[in-house]
């Protein structure tokens, strides 16, 4: 159990590191990327977990909607 817990703390603190340094090297103009792509490592996991829940949602209320109108039990 505690193997799994230092898998996933060993990825997030790769994608913490990686997000500082893109900050570093925006702020010291060695890359010019967007602030978006730069800040990524922050933010792209709970982005990517928002848009599964939405979609599944989405899929749901399509799968209850067409039972309903086709009287599908």
């Amino acid at each position: 159990m505690s193997n799994q817990s230092s898998e996933l703390s060993s990825s997030t603190n790769i994608a913490g590191l990686l997000g500082v340094a893109f900050v570093i090297l925006k702020l010291t103009g060695y890359i010019t990327w967007s602030w978006w792509w730069v800040t990524l490592p922050f933010w792209g996991g709970l982005a990517f977990v928002l848009a599964l829940l939405f979609g599944g949602g989405v899929i749901a209320a399509l799968w209850i909607g067409l039972r309903v109108l086709f009287n599908i039990k």
